[in-house]
Parts: C-alpha cells; structure tokens; sequence
C-alpha cells in the first residue's frame, strides 16, 4: 500500500512537471529574439526559401554592377535530381560532384544556390581565376565574398569536400534538423 502511494506520489508530480514544460517551453520560444523560431513541416519544400530568393536576387545585381555576369545553375533541388547527382562517378559515368544523396543537400530544402559566370561570348564556366571585369581580381572570389556579405555560406570554405559554387543559408538548422522536419519561418529572417 505503501508503495502504491509513492507510485502516485511520484506520477503525480511529474504529470505537473510535464504540464509546465509544456506551458514553459513555448513562452520561452515566443520570448526569444528573432531567428531562433523554427516551424515543424512533414512537407518538403519544392522552391528556393524567400530569404535565399531574395538574397540571390541581391547577390546577382550586386556582381552586375560591377562588371560581373553571374548564372545560378542550380537552386531547389528534387530529392530524385540530389540522388542522380550523387550517382554521378559512382554508379553512373562522369566525375563526383557531390557528397551527399537526397535529403543530405540544403538544396533539397530550398536553402542553397550554385553559380557560374558567363562569358562575353555567352559561355557558361566555372574558372575560377578569370577576371572579365579587368579589375585585378578573380570575379568568382569577387561573387563569394558578395555572397559571404549577404549572409550565404561558400562550400570552398569548407575543410572536406569543397563545393566551389555552392552557397547556402542554412539559418541554424542542421541537416537533422531539417530531416526531421524544422523549417526557417520567413517573418524571422525578413528584413525590417
């Protein structure tokens, strides 16, 4: 008998302690500043974030006004166009040009971008050392360090697998994260 009410002693409590995290921890989300709040979805989205839209947007005048003719090759990506690009120099021809399958990718999540330049002749490359603009620096490292001020992460900057013209905004989610379903709320990150 005595044992049965420690039980419910004991259940009784932590219904209550359970009760106030409950009530505690979104009052301590709403309280904090913004940036933190993430939205929980099941779905996946199918374009680029607005934020990531409107930085790149941003990014792209920035470099043409000063000379510089940037292409984005690739935004939100398909977890089915992620699994084929990671097949590629693996169990398809070609050489690697990434390290992760669908779902491991912020462009799977609409939080990443890739670019290019192109030419005066119309040619899209990914040279590294060109200077087009003539202004004595490599315009690629003239749209990184843009992009760097913009908010954007450079996979060149990474220790492992460098990802040259990949750029991100990953707003404090990890991968897991984003797996598992968070996602960056607009009104967080818009600008004021």
């Amino acid at each position: 008998m005595r044992i049965l009410s420690r039980l419910i002693g004991y259940l009784f409590w932590i219904g209550i302690l359970a009760a106030l995290l409950f009530y505690l921890v979104p009052q301590v989300q709403r309280d904090m500043p913004p940036g933190v709040f993430y939205k929980e979805e099941d779905t996946v989205p199918t374009d680029l974030h607005p934020v990531v839209e409107q930085k790149k947007e941003e990014l792209m005048d920035a470099v043409r006004a000063k000379g510089i003719d940037v292409v984005i090759t690739e935004g939100h990506r398909t977890m089915e166009r992620q699994d084929a690009l990671y097949a590629q120099g693996r169990s398809e021809g070609g050489s690697i040009v990434t390290s992760a399958k669908g779902g491991e990718s912020y462009h799977n999540y609409g939080l990443a971008i890739d670019f290019a330049l192109r030419t005066a002749e119309g040619d899209v490359v990914w040279d590294r050392v060109r200077d087009d603009n003539g202004n004595g620096e490599p315009d690629w490292m003239e749209v990184v360090e843009e992009a760097k001020s913009l908010g954007f992460e450079w996979g060149g900057d990474w220790p492992n697998f460098k990802d040259y013209p990949h750029l991100q905004m990953d707003f404090g989610l990890t991968i897991r994260d984003l797996k598992n379903g968070k996602r960056p709320v607009v009104d967080d990150f818009a600008d004021d």
